[in-house]
């Protein structure tokens, strides 16, 4: 495993950092954890090198912060640093600020955290996080050693929002959204470098774009790799392209198989700054362009929306049918699978407006669902109502 250092403590952190926001889920239930194979994986993971792990209070309902407690205790947790996220999107009032802190710790079995993020900044939620002082409060549990390192990650709409984060407080990291397609997008290549320059370690989240780039490759993207001589999986080009970046400090990705986990660590392990050619990202950049073009919704299915769905719609299936029916063209196939295997269809949806709230993305959802059920709903198919 290839390491870099933390530019404002000297440690050493693994360049692939385990995200463990989308464990494997139980066969029939992707939305309850396989916890035995998710401590499996963190674990391979750790043995391999992996000394960075990330989970969020949010993240299935808190189950993930515990599962990433029982995978490293004991021994297997030495030398490893964890990361947790306070739910600013949940945050109301100062008081709370403790109880997200010290539930984290619990549900972590760690008297102090690692590495500690105001989680998902976004300009709604930066208002709230000005009125409660919450960066006064950081910096204190900081100074009490209940916390080692204070950040934040981002998913606001523009670097210079981002810079106004940035400047407002004695950051130590920040994680950012980073991959090939999205190098302008919310903080972008802008930020990571603007970070960098300030002496923060830059963690990276969703370097293949929440398993995007990684899926089926159309024909006119295919093209693009084929005219690099050196051949690797999208999977390989995809964490490469963000290794790139000497300002990196760690690739974050949430890894799902143990195939995923085993690929990631032997990808990382050879990839690190400067590896790849001024010719292949050339090309890189020209596929990047063609890709952007061709996807009209840049879903990441971070599940956030469907979180306080009132009507339970798995709003990223429905975006990912959405796009791949644009991108692969195939909309009978999509169809298909709309009306016959999807139990909350789009068109049950209010648009009240929840979904888009706390969509990283930005997505007009309402609009998403609107535009997928006139596209590919049968409204003769009347079946599933009995399930609403």
């Amino acid at each position: 495993m290839n390491y870099r250092i933390n530019p404002k403590t000297g440690a050493k952190l693994s360049l692939l950092g385990f995200g463990a926001m989308r464990l494997p889920g139980l066969a029939g239930n992707p939305s309850e954890i396989d916890e035995a194979e998710a401590i499996r994986m963190i674990r391979y993971a750790v043995g391999n090198g992996v000394n960075y792990v990330d989970t969020a209070f949010t993240y299935n309902e808190g189950e993930s912060e515990k599962i990433v407690a029982k995978a490293l205790g004991g021994a297997h947790g030495e030398g490893v640093y964890v990361a947790t996220k306070m739910p600013t999107m949940r945050l109301r009032e100062p008081k709370e600020h403790s109880y997200f802190l010290d539930l984290s710790r619990s549900r972590l079995n760690r008297d102090c955290i690692d590495y500690y993020l105001l989680h998902g900044m976004k300009e709604r939620y930066w208002d709230v996080v000005r009125r409660c002082d919450t960066i006064s409060f950081l910096v204190k549990k900081k100074a009490e050693g209940l916390i080692r390192n204070m950040g934040f990650s981002f998913h606001g709409q523009t670097f210079d929002f981002f810079r106004e984060v940035l400047d407002a407080g004695p950051w130590d990291f920040v994680q950012i959204q980073l991959n090939y397609m999205d190098a302008d997008i919310q903080a972008g290549v802008e930020g990571l470098k603007y970070a960098a320059s300030k002496g923060l370690a830059v963690m990276i989240m969703e370097p293949l774009k929440g398993g995007k780039l990684t899926d089926k490759i159309p024909p006119g993207i295919q093209r693009y790799w084929d005219a690099i001589d050196i051949k690797r999986t999208p999977a390989d080009w995809g964490l490469r392209w963000v290794a790139n970046f000497p300002e990196v400090t760690v690739v974050l990705s949430g890894m799902s198989t143990m195939e995923q986990v085993r690929e990631n660590v032997a990808i990382l392990s050879g990839a690190d700054a400067g590896c790849l050619s001024g010719r292949e990202l050339s090309v890189i950049a020209e596929m990047a362009g063609e890709y952007n073009k061709l996807i009209p919704y840049a879903c990441t299915a971070c599940k956030y929306c469907s979180a306080g769905c009132p009507k339970q719609i798995d709003i990223p299936l429905v975006i990912g049918m959405r796009n791949e029916a644009a991108v692969f063209d195939c909309k009978d196939k999509i169809t298909y699978e709309l009306n016959h295997l999807v139990r909350k269809p789009p068109s049950l949806c209010v648009a009240c407006g929840k979904c888009e709230e706390v969509c990283p993305q930005h997505l007009p959802v309402a609009s998403i669902m609107k535009e997928t059920s006139g596209m590919f709903e049968d409204a003769s198919l009347q079946w599933w109502r009995e399930y609403v």
